[in-house]
């Protein structure tokens, strides 16, 4: 499910910002999906086997406007009360508010929370993902999740090439990971995707923060959907050999069948 429509987030290289998503006003001019709690507890009352229900794909449950709406909190009742799981994306360390409920849907079912982190220096996290809490106070977020027996997961996505897609970046996030007891890591390649719309958008920051990187870019990529750094193989070595070491779920398909997978509540007794 998504419960807005559009960020405020601010992220120079969103892929929401896609015109093939049909978003015909300014991004940042948030919709909201006022009756998605009703409409939720309708879905769920027709479902005869329980799920995890996902959230954040799109667009972050937890922009600052939620603060006053609360309806991520009021799906989160919905879930909780209808006894179905719980998966969010998010960036934002709102999600600590709603702590409580996530905690009590784990101990029924499952709730597992996915931080996306793709800078390990605060300084230059602000710059490309401004209106959201740093890397540092996500690292926070995913230690109160530990200690909560909370499982969460990280999107190490995306690098960008040029600016984050450094030896020192890569190995500062998965540090922080491997601290925070994180289950699992999606990441496809060390890059990002660009097309019509997002592109657009991303290369107005580049000028406005890094003078002179678009041109490389249009010279390097041209109009590539996909925008692989030049260092991809050597980074994407070095991330799959952390998470064998520490035991990360790294693959992003068997993270995604952890994520949704629930716990056996009933298992079959031995006669003997």
């Amino acid at each position: 499910m998504n419960i807005y429509r559009g960020c405020t987030h601010g992220c120079i290289y969103c892929d929401s910002r896609s015109l093939c998503y049909h978003i015909d006003h300014p991004f940042e001019d948030i919709e909201v999906k006022q009756n998605a709690p009703e409409l939720l507890e309708k879905a769920l009352r027709s479902r005869r086997r329980k799920c995890v229900v996902g959230t954040g794909s799109m667009c972050d449950p937890y922009m600052p406007v939620e603060k006053e709406l609360m309806i991520m909190r009021k799906c989160l009742e919905v879930i909780e009360r209808n006894g179905f799981g719980a998966a969010l994306i998010t960036k934002s360390d709102l999600v600590l508010r709603d702590l409580d409920l996530l905690c009590s849907i784990n101990e029924e079912q499952k709730a597992a929370v996915q931080i996306t982190m793709t800078t390990f220096s605060d300084e230059l996290c602000r710059m490309i993902e401004p209106n959201v809490c740093p890397t540092s106070r996500r690292y926070e977020v995913l230690k109160t999740m530990q200690e909560n027996r909370i499982p969460t997961y990280v999107w190490l996505t995306p690098i960008l090439p040029y600016i984050n897609d450094t030896q020192e970046n890569l190995s500062g996030l998965l540090e922080m990971c491997a601290d925070a007891g994180v289950k699992g890591i999606v990441c496809y390649n060390m890059g990002l995707t660009l097309r019509e719309g997002n592109r657009e958008y991303f290369y107005s920051a580049l000028d406005r923060l890094f003078p002179g990187l678009k041109k490389r870019y249009e010279k390097e990529f041209g109009l590539s959907y996909v925008v692989n750094s030049p260092y991809n193989g050597r980074l994407m070595a070095h991330f799959h050999s952390f998470c064998e070491k520490y035991g990360l779920i790294h693959d992003p398909e068997q993270c995604f069948e952890d994520i949704v997978r629930l716990p056996e509540k009933y298992k079959q007794l031995s006669l003997f």
